[in-house]
């Protein structure tokens, strides 16, 4: 399979920080190693995201079929690594849309010529459906495999999954957590403040990736208010996480635009038991008395019956949107 071009890979990798609920930009050329990516979290947060990414194609051991390689070309030893910055080792699979997230600190340092890091490619695999997967190397490496809408929530932990990875309880853990699987409080007794933190990062990443995918998928990626798809849609909570009772389940869940999915969470619009989205008064007239209220007619026009999923079994729960307006003090 051919290397996919630079511009490619940091295309992906955009696609994947937006897929991650992050807004970004490149800074450097598409030559340039590392790629340095300006970002902004969904709180605001500033954040600088250093990659170091190629092509992960089939490995050159015949006998070793489900070996996978990214070679790292057109770079020093050792690797430039700033502080400040978040930085990751990646390789990136165009068939799948899928990437392989490497230990940047074992790898940071190496013999000269283009070396290669492996990884089994089932990993990558499962991680279409689990969002995030492991696989240990013969030499006690991790490697992960990664979703992009798991891409951010990797970065922001990979140091320590790849660290925590190499202890053997700690590795079985992770890979329970990140399908999903309920974990008993017993089982995590023993392990380190740290290990139990990366531990509750993962199931919690997965969780959340999960429901997103679900829902979206629900709503045919598009926003139950506006029908706009364009990769600009969000996975919002009904009962906002946090709120006593709220679930990663679909029908906890709506799929609106970025602008839509702001103003639910806010409580400037509500949905009633009847899947009409509309607005709230109070919110409306604060608008109005502190002259912020400029495209209100419009912003409006949109509102009422929202398009819901195919299956009736993944519209929004009444029970859910009851608990929610009282949650947000909505008088309905």
């Amino acid at each position: 399979m051919p290397a996919s071009s630079r511009s490619q890979i940091l295309e992906a990798v955009i696609d994947a920080v937006h897929a991650s609920g992050y807004a970004g930009v490149l800074l450097t050329s598409a030559r340039h190693h590392p790629a340095r990516f300006a970002l902004v979290a969904p709180d605001a947060r500033e954040l600088t995201l250093a990659v170091y990414a190629w092509t992960l194609t089939r490995g050159g051991r015949p006998q070793l079929v489900h070996e996978w390689r990214i070679q790292m070309t057109s770079v020093q030893s050792p690797l430039p690594i700033n502080p400040q910055e978040v930085t990751v080792l990646v390789g990136y699979e165009p068939n799948l849309q899928m990437f392989a997230g490497f230990d940047l600190k074992r790898h940071s340092t190496f013999t000269t010529g283009s070396p290669s890091i492996q990884i089994d490619i089932r990993a990558v695999q499962q991680a279409l459906q689990d969002g995030l997967a492991f696989t240990r190397k013969g030499n006690d490496e991790i490697a992960v495999g990664i979703r992009p809408d798991q891409f951010m929530g990797y970065s922001l932990n990979a140091a320590t999954l790849h660290r925590s990875g190499k202890d053997a309880a700690t590795f079985d853990l992770l890979s329970r957590a990140s399908s999903l699987e309920i974990i008993p409080p017993q089982e995590t007794q023993a392990l380190s403040a740290e290990r139990q933190r990366v531990l509750k990062t993962v199931s919690r990443l997965s969780r959340l990736a999960n429901f997103r995918q679900a829902v979206l998928q629900a709503y045919g990626f598009r926003c139950a208010v506006t029908r706009a798809q364009l990769k600009l849609v969000d996975a919002a909570h009904i009962l906002p996480v946090g709120a006593p009772g709220s679930v990663d389940d679909v029908r906890n869940g709506i799929a609106l635009s970025p602008t839509y999915h702001r103003a639910f969470d806010n409580g400037l619009v509500f949905l009633d038991e009847d899947c009409r989205m509309c607005i709230n008064a109070e919110k409306e007239a604060a608008l109005g008395a502190a002259r912020l209220n400029g495209g209100m007619d419009s912003f409006k026009a949109r509102l009422g019956r929202i398009h819901l999923p195919a299956d009736r079994r993944q519209w929004p729960n009444s029970n859910f949107i009851a608990k929610a307006n009282r949650f947000r003090q909505i008088a309905t």
